[in-house]
């Protein structure tokens, strides 16, 4: 889809400048109207005749269009050189060098587990953790780190039952592999509150509401608990190496890690389902 828009943006944009820049073009852009005009204008009675010369004046015009073509790139040459580049490129450059991931309307497929994380899925029914002590969200690291965190839902009812299998299954291994126990910071969002949050400026997040997973119930913004206390700071260097293999794991259970992102949000994981984003 990407390919077929830039090509049909070099095209349109290569018409324009020829239509612009080349008083010719204009002139053979007329004539050709003109001409169909003409055709379609005959009276039947001399459709006849018409169709028996048609073929050779196409065959004039198409051997005039080429020689007009050739002269007009011989001529303009100079013009040329500097125009293709100027159009081509920033096209390439875009598709080259862009993630897919960053089109707002972009919905990766599900990437799928390997085997022993599929059984796991379909085989064991984890349940949520123990609901934390609000004074564990209100401490004043937290307040510096997620200043409105005090108003977010960690009610995993509100989550989609397939992500909440995958969130679950991802705090599961944290904690028995890597000794990282997890706490949920926010799972659903009310388009409300999203408004609310993207209000408070592109620090927070650039997405209003309904163009978020949250909203949906398909993303979750997490962190660590060490000693009771919620560790949230990407300064840390031990909840940072939480972080990388907080993103490892989620991504082979097929989520979409924010670690990745060109505005990182390391805690954040999200479930891409197709046709549930509608933009």
């Amino acid at each position: 889809m990407l390919i077929f828009i830039a090509l049909l943006y070099v095209c349109v944009a290569s018409g324009l400048i020829w239509l612009v820049l080349f008083p010719g073009g204009r002139a053979w852009v007329s004539r050709g109207v003109f001409n169909v005009r003409g055709l379609f204008a005959r009276r039947a009675p001399a459709w006849h005749h018409a169709r028996r010369q048609s073929g050779a004046a196409l065959e004039e015009a198409a051997t005039d269009w080429r020689a007009r073509i050739v002269d007009g790139a011989r001529r303009h040459r100079m013009l040329l050189a500097v125009g293709v580049p100027v159009i081509l490129v920033p096209s390439l450059l875009a598709l080259a060098l862009s993630k897919p991931g960053m089109l707002p309307v972009y919905e990766s497929s599900n990437a799928l587990p390997d085997e022993q994380i599929a059984a796991l899925l379909a085989g064991e029914q984890l349940v949520p953790p123990v609901a934390l002590p609000p004074d564990v969200f209100t401490t004043r690291e937290v307040e510096l780190v997620r200043p409105m965190l005090v108003g977010a839902s960690r009610n995993w009812g509100l989550l989609h039952p397939d992500f909440s299998a995958r969130l679950l299954l991802a705090f599961k291994i944290m904690k028995e592999q890597h000794g990282y126990e997890m706490a949920l910071l926010e799972g659903y969002r009310s388009p409300a509150r999203q408004d609310e949050l993207a209000n408070a400026g592109g620090h927070v997040t650039n997405a209003r509401a309904f163009q978020s997973w949250h909203q949906y119930g398909l993303a979750a913004d997490c962190a660590f608990l060490r000693d009771g206390k919620l560790v949230i700071s990407e300064k840390d260097p031990w909840a940072m190496r939480g972080y990388q293999l907080y993103g490892q794991v989620a991504e082979s259970l097929g989520l979409t890690w924010g670690g990745r992102w060109q505005m990182m949000d390391f805690g954040h994981i999200e479930l891409r389902m197709r046709g549930v984003m509608r933009r």
